[in-house]
């Protein structure tokens, strides 16, 4: 059996959603920029993911209550970040046992406060993989459910054959998420990888409106999220 359709039923088995194997030669030199020498050296990314609850994805409007909020920060978030970081340890140490290096990388860790990003972008990894394309509100946007999906990734050495291609874009002229973010922090332009992530989105804006602007009415919980509701991909 080949070893990709090994790893991906192992993935589908850990409870992945999504599968996808991104050949990271074209982002390359953005990848070890942002990552620095962690990042280097690997060929393929691993990407799986894994669909958010609609039922407490649709009741995002409603999240200055309390039980909203808390139910979308825990099961939207901490839960499927677990689950999506033991699927990545497992499919690591698979690919180590045959003698493959692997590096998991979190579903959500933020090591740049400053640029409010990781080490690698799990997004990238599924665009490339062809499980979508980024959207204006700089989400990775599915054909199936938007952008309704938490990502993590395994950056590995293995001779994995690619799944896909980048996605092409189909936000078309749609601006829901634009306009729907709360601090306006998207600024509607289309995705294009030669583009800093600046054209698109402040992050400190959307940062500073969920941990300061907001804390007091969420009691403590970080939560908005509207980009990922209004999305009509995900609301069809």
């Amino acid at each position: 059996m080949a070893i990709e359709i090994e790893i991906r039923e192992l993935a589908e088995k850990l409870g992945s959603d999504y599968f996808g194997i991104a050949d990271l030669a074209p982002a390359q030199e953005f990848i070890v920029h942002q990552g620095g020498e962690m990042v280097s050296g690997y060929s393929r990314a691993i990407s799986v993911g894994i669909i958010l609850p609609h039922a407490i994805v649709d009741m995002l409007p409603l999240r200055s209550q309390l039980e909203v909020a808390l139910s979308y920060r825990y099961h939207a978030y901490e839960v499927i970040n677990q689950r999506l970081d033991l699927i990545t340890s497992r499919l690591s140490s698979w690919l180590q046992h045959r003698g493959f290096r692997a590096l998991p990388v979190p579903a959500s860790l933020t090591v740049d406060k400053k640029l409010q990003g990781g080490v690698f972008s799990n997004k990238l990894a599924a665009h490339l993989a062809g499980l979508g394309w980024i959207g204006k509100s700089c989400l990775l946007v599915t054909p199936e459910v938007g952008p309704r999906v938490r990502w993590a990734s395994v950056l590995t050495n293995a001779p994995l054959e690619a799944t896909g291609e980048p996605g092409k874009e189909r936000c078309g002229s749609c601006e829901e998420c634009v306009q729907a973010c709360p601090p306006q922090a998207f600024t509607g332009k289309a995705f294009h990888p030669e583009d800093p992530r600046e054209v698109r989105f402040d992050a400190l804006k959307c940062h500073r409106y969920q941990y300061f602007d907001r804390r007091e009415a969420y009691k403590d919980i970080v939560v908005c999220g509207m980009c990922i509701y209004i999305c009509p991909f995900g609301r069809k």
